[in-house]
């Protein structure tokens, strides 16, 4: 039987103040934030800071609970998927990305800008909470 699964995703801040959005190779050509699975065993912020290392080679800090969302068999996804989207703010201290097989192309952009993107429907209420709570 099929189980809800459990993943994590980040909106990251530059050194330069700015986000960071990626297109991934999961969102139909959506742009989104890193992220993915929680392994078995490991905490959510592990999670959270293990992805972003895979997926981008960039390491995490100021990890911080921002909100959780659900995406039941999500259009937007490229596969029928019933996920819980646990999403954290966060640092980091360099923009030199090292992108995985999943991301397609990356931008640091002002939070302000974030939403003039094609963003996945996850991510745009994650910017939303960023602007609406004075992130950054």
């Amino acid at each position: 039987m099929n189980r809800p699964v459990v993943c994590v995703g980040a909106l990251v801040w530059g050194p330069d103040g700015q986000v960071l959005l990626v297109r991934t190779t999961k969102w139909r050509g959506l742009w989104g934030v890193p992220g993915g699975k929680v392994d078995w065993g490991e905490t959510l912020a592990e999670a959270v800071r293990r992805e972003f290392r895979e997926e981008t080679g960039l390491t995490l800090r100021d990890i911080r609970y921002a909100q959780t969302q659900e995406a039941v068999l999500s259009e937007e996804f490229h596969k029928p998927a019933h996920m819980v989207l646990v999403d954290f703010f966060a640092r980091t201290d360099t923009t030199a990305i090292t992108p995985n097989e999943e991301i397609e192309a990356w931008a640091w952009v002002p939070l302000a800008e974030a939403a003039g993107y094609p963003l996945n429907t996850v991510t745009r209420t994650l910017v939303e909470l960023a602007q609406t709570q004075g992130e950054g």
